[in-house]
């Protein structure tokens, strides 16, 4: 039985497409889509380990560079961490971490992920400690109509449009991804294709979506405060969430975040200097 550890084979149609039925399996995702439309670039890299040429357990490394208070910080975020059923238990997770560690491990300033409540005992072997994240809620009245402009997310041109405004603007929020459009379009071009808006009132745009009365916002792009945002909603908003921090939280409720069947786990110098820092990694970043 030939094994092995292949990584980064992206461009492997064989390999991509075993890569994608495991998913399927496991997560029901596919990146057949993400990648024919070209948001699968260099920093998202599957290491899997093969077993006669079918991919079988994987973790993947992304490059998520961080703009933290104004300040580059290079991260990486592990994802897509999957065994089929029937290979697990002979150690290939622990294989690709320790392989991964190699490659990483004191060449960035800090390394996460969020685990499930099945495998909390796994990533501490690694150096890995759980973390703390907080979010920021509040209640709102908003008088007038909703002025936001739904921007059109259906095709390649659309999409395109989109890595633009996030290339080019920076976002209202104290930690924010940089470099790595590819992660926010796996959510912008698959499963939240009518959240992006423009609000022109404040040359901003925001991923949002709307719950009842509650607004949810993933993203604010441009220099848009959160309340010039949330109003631009219109009056059926009476409690905004942020699934991110904001440069300015005053006036907003802090909660420890809990999220069903997920733990944050962290290694590294950025997280052991900011350890009592108060934020989130934004939502939609999540791999």
């Amino acid at each position: 039985m030939g094994i092995c550890i292949e990584k980064n084979y992206r461009d492997n149609e064989a390999l991509r497409a075993s890569f994608n039925r495991l998913a399927e399996k496991t997560f029901g995702l596919n990146f057949e889509n993400w990648y024919q439309n070209g948001f699968w670039k260099d920093n998202y890299i599957p290491y899997s380990v093969v077993v006669d040429g079918e991919v079988v357990s994987n973790v993947s490394v992304n490059a998520c560079n961080m703009n933290y208070k104004g300040t580059i910080v290079k991260l990486i975020q592990l994802g897509t961490i999957m065994t089929d059923p029937d290979y697990r238990g002979k150690g290939y997770a622990r294989a690709l971490m320790e392989e991964i560690m190699k490659d990483y491990e004191g060449k960035v300033d800090g390394i996460y992920l969020f685990a499930n409540d099945s495998v909390l005992e796994f990533y501490p072997k690694f150096g890995f400690k759980e973390a703390k994240e907080y979010h920021y809620s509040k209640d709102v009245t908003v008088s007038g109509e909703c002025k936001t402009e739904q921007v059109p997310l259906k095709d390649k041109n659309d999409f395109d449009i989109a890595v633009g405004i996030l290339e080019k603007t920076g976002q209202n929020a104290q930690l924010y991804m940089v470099g790595n459009t590819g992660l926010y379009m796996f959510y912008l071009s698959q499963f939240m294709t009518e959240n992006l808006f423009y609000i022109a009132d404040c040359n901003s745009y925001a991923i949002a979506e709307t719950e009842d009365d509650t607004l949810i916002l993933h993203a604010i792009i441009g220099e848009g405060s959160v309340d010039e945002v949330v109003k631009a909603f219109g009056s059926q908003v009476k409690k905004a969430v942020l699934c991110f921090t904001p440069k300015d939280a005053r006036g907003f409720e802090k909660s420890e975040l809990h999220e069903e069947d997920t733990t944050f786990f962290v290694k590294g110098k950025f997280f052991e200097n900011h350890c009592d820092d108060e934020f989130m990694m934004q939502s939609i970043t999540h791999a």
